[in-house]
């Protein structure tokens, strides 16, 4: 298995491990830094270095079981398995996804009630879809948002019982992705402090840890995308 860092501290920037697996197809390390693409949002890129080399990692996707694989560019030197080596993020990259993902969930915050349909995180822009009967004004939307956003809500992680689903399954407002199940822990993003969040969901993403380091955001547009499906996209100003 591949011990997920981010999953505990999403601040790292890079670590050192141990290659377990390394082919033109993905390497494989101990433990990692790199978010594997899931849940809407990318998987991260970056570099991992040798003693005798580097190769630069073009996508993170989940492998079989709990691994993680880093696909390296085509072409790259591959680390010897064995190797020590040191996982290295290409940070830019990594906090804007962090920024839109948290932005993402204060989004739902600013849209109580209605269920999330699909999404994406991207670098530049992002999108939520919401079951909506209509379309929210965008301007009012915008300036809840950001208000959330200036609130500089603490962002922190709880693990709990996933029995915790049957009896509070309004935590879940994704209809596309279910949360996984059979570990007999769940991961909650919260958001806010005391006993009334301003969101509290589950979520293997990575996010910033006060919500005033997203910085302001723009919603570019709200569109119908079926008869109850309303899909708002939004930008990192």
């Amino acid at each position: 298995m591949t011990e997920r860092l981010f999953m505990a501290d999403a601040e790292l920037r890079q670590a050192r491990a141990t290659v377990l697996a390394a082919s033109p197809e993905g390497i494989v390390l101990d433990r990692t830094v790199f978010y594997a693409r899931g849940g809407g949002q990318p998987g991260d890129t970056g570099r991992i270095a040798w003693a005798s080399g580097e190769t630069a990692i073009v996508d993170t996707i989940k492998g079989e079981g709990d691994t993680i694989i880093h696909l390296p560019a085509s072409g790259s030197p591959l680390p010897p398995v064995g190797a020590q080596v040191d996982a290295v993020l290409d940070w830019e990259r990594r906090f804007a996804h962090m920024r839109m993902h948290t932005a993402m969930h204060l989004l739902c915050a600013a849209i109580p009630g209605a269920a999330v349909t699909g999404g994406a995180v991207g670098a530049d822009r992002s999108r939520l879809d919401f079951d909506l009967p209509d379309p929210p004004a965008k301007e009012a939307i915008e300036e809840r948002l950001n208000a959330l956003i200036a609130g500089d809500h603490p962002v922190g992680i709880e693990w709990v019982e996933e029995s915790v689903l049957d009896t509070n399954p309004g935590l879940v407002r994704t209809l596309s992705v279910k949360p996984p199940r059979g570990t007999g822990r769940l991961r909650l993003v919260r958001i806010g402090a005391g006993e009334t969040p301003v969101d509290l969901q589950p979520c293997g993403g990575t996010h910033v840890a006060r919500t005033g380091l997203i910085g302001r955001v723009s919603v570019l547009k709200i569109e119908n995308k079926g008869r109850q499906n309303r899909r708002i996209a939004i930008a990192l100003a």
